[in-house]
């Protein structure tokens, strides 16, 4: 197992890392059985990267292993699709994705900053709590994906002051 504290270095992706995040972002999503197919494609990472931007973590021998989704919403950051490497979870990494778009907010002007965690992966509300993040609400399920038969779902809304 790698050391906890590997450092890793950011900058935001450009179309040409397009596929390396499509196959992170569907490794670690992976788990969400209750969706249907894959949690995203070449066209949708391209269309979020014209709203926002995707922050890339990179290891010491520039092998992307973790990034965020980031836009910002006026006074509030918004992140989504988190991922990180599966073979590299729970070494602390996650913490440093998160901390290094946080700053980038503040660094934006912004004041706070939402997530949205779908209700069916109960696990990481307490995760996203032990980074500061608390509930404010709940939305609907956008249906960027459907939903396996029988299953139903809603957004949890978490924000952190910054």
């Amino acid at each position: 197992m790698e050391a906890m504290h590997s450092t890793l270095r950011f900058r935001i992706a450009t179309e040409a890392n397009i596929p390396a995040l499509v196959e992170l972002v569907n490794a670690a999503y992976r788990i969400e059985t209750f969706l249907e197919g894959t949690r995203t494609d070449a066209a949708r990472l391209g269309s979020m990267m014209q709203k926002g931007e995707i922050l890339l973590g990179e290891d010491e021998a520039d092998t992307l292993v973790g990034c965020v989704y980031m836009e910002p919403r006026g006074h509030h950051g918004y992140l989504g699709m988190f991922a990180v490497d599966p073979a590299r979870q729970g070494l602390g990494l996650a913490r440093q994705i998160i901390e290094a778009a946080e700053d980038r907010f503040r660094q934006q002007g912004c004041k706070a900053v939402e997530i949205s965690v779908l209700s069916l992966r109960t696990e990481l509300p307490p995760i996203y709590r032990r980074y500061g993040y608390v509930e404010t609400g709940t939305e609907p399920f956008l249906n960027i994906q459907a939903l396996k038969p029988g299953q139903q779902c809603h957004a949890i809304v978490m924000t952190k002051p910054l």
